[in-house]
């Protein structure tokens, strides 16, 4: 009989880990099923995307170029902060590299726009397993997940890249003239994508703190203690999110990392606070 009972509680245990992987299944299908969506979407509109939004930070008329150029006359710099318009066209070497371009500009703009449900589904998976606490200390975090990823994501599109692509474009080798920068599509898109993706990613820095500070991983002290060290480390995320070797794009992501680490430690404090707070009104 205790054989018996010892068999069913495992039966029982295999099946709810089924259940779960069953479960994750399908918010993988249904976050799949965002992503086709809006990649088709994409896809269909693939000339006016194209000619609007992916080659933005290579256009002469981007929004940046002229903006940095106001701003740096509206602060007396003159032509300090004026970029030259990005002159050059791209090639594909393939005869299907068109194609398969915009079925790769199609998916990940479809990740891009579908990032938020996403998310989404992934949080309605792991919320079961939380805490009734835990849950309404993560109240807004879809919202404020989605905005540090389209934050990020915006700088990189709006700012980084065209700095980047500038670089990289008018950077020369040799005094003869005998090079040309004339980049492949599938080239320009893979350096487009890390640049929005890794900027949207390591925005989310303090999210994370807020989230590691949450379940007791890191605390204010440890960010505070550890900052000389996260100042490498974001040196180092910099340097990896921009192709270009420039010191100039380094530091331009870095710094807003920089401030946003500064941010999680504000955050960490706060978290840290309501935690005792918290616990002192549970002991009285």
């Amino acid at each position: 009989m205790a054989l018996f009972n010892l068999n069913r509680t495992r039966t029982n245990a295999e099946m709810s880990f089924i259940d779960h992987l069953e479960e994750l299944r399908m918010h993988v299908v249904r976050s799949l099923l965002a992503v086709v969506v809006v990649a088709i979407v994409i896809f269909v509109y693939r000339d006016w995307v194209f000619d609007n939004i992916i080659t933005g930070p290579i256009n002469p008329d981007f929004f940046t170029y002229k903006a940095l150029c106001n701003l740096s006359r509206q602060l007396h710099l003159g032509n300090a902060l004026c970029m030259p318009p990005v002159q050059i066209s791209m090639q594909s070497t393939t005869f299907g590299g068109q194609f398969v371009s915009s079925i790769t500009m199609a998916f990940i703009g479809g990740i891009i726009v579908s990032f938020p449900y996403i998310f989404w589904e992934f949080w309605r998976f792991i919320k079961p397993a939380l805490h009734e606490n835990e849950v309404k200390n993560t109240r807004f975090v879809i919202f404020w997940v989605s905005f540090f990823f389209f934050l990020g994501a915006a700088f990189g599109f709006y700012l980084l890249g065209p700095f980047t692509f500038n670089f990289l474009a008018s950077f020369q080798l040799g005094q003869k003239g005998m090079l040309v920068t004339r980049p492949t599509l599938t080239d320009y898109l893979d350096n487009l994508t890390n640049i929005i993706l890794g900027c949207g990613l390591a925005f989310e820095l303090p999210v994370l703190a807020y989230l590691l500070t949450r379940i007791g991983l890191i605390n204010p002290g440890f960010l505070k203690a550890s900052r000389k060290y996260a100042i490498v480390i974001l040196l180092v995320i910099a340097a990896v999110i921009t192709p270009s070797p420039d010191w100039m794009s380094q530091m331009i992501v870095f710094v807003p990392l920089w401030l946003l680490y500064e941010l999680s430690v504000i955050v960490s404090a706060k978290v840290t606070r309501e935690e005792k707070e918290r616990e002192a009104k549970e002991w009285s």
